[in-house]
């Protein structure tokens, strides 16, 4: 039998829109705005975990750069 948790319905609908947004490049002060979060700083602590990716993009702008 299936029963309501954090990790399904909006909760995880949310932290799915705020990680695509963010890897996506959005400003994390407008994203904060959207989510109705105050500070833009927990926005980033607590959504930035879910980009695996950006690592990867990182280290391609600075090889860019010397390349």
């Amino acid at each position: 039998m299936w029963e309501p948790s954090r990790e399904h319905g909006f909760h995880a609908l949310r932290h799915f829109y705020a990680s695509e947004e963010l890897e996506a490049g959005e400003s994390v002060v407008s994203l904060a705005r959207w989510l109705g979060d105050s500070d833009p700083g927990f926005t980033l602590r607590t959504y930035s975990h879910f980009l695996p990716r950006a690592s990867a993009r990182g280290t391609a702008a600075i090889d860019a750069v010397f390349a």
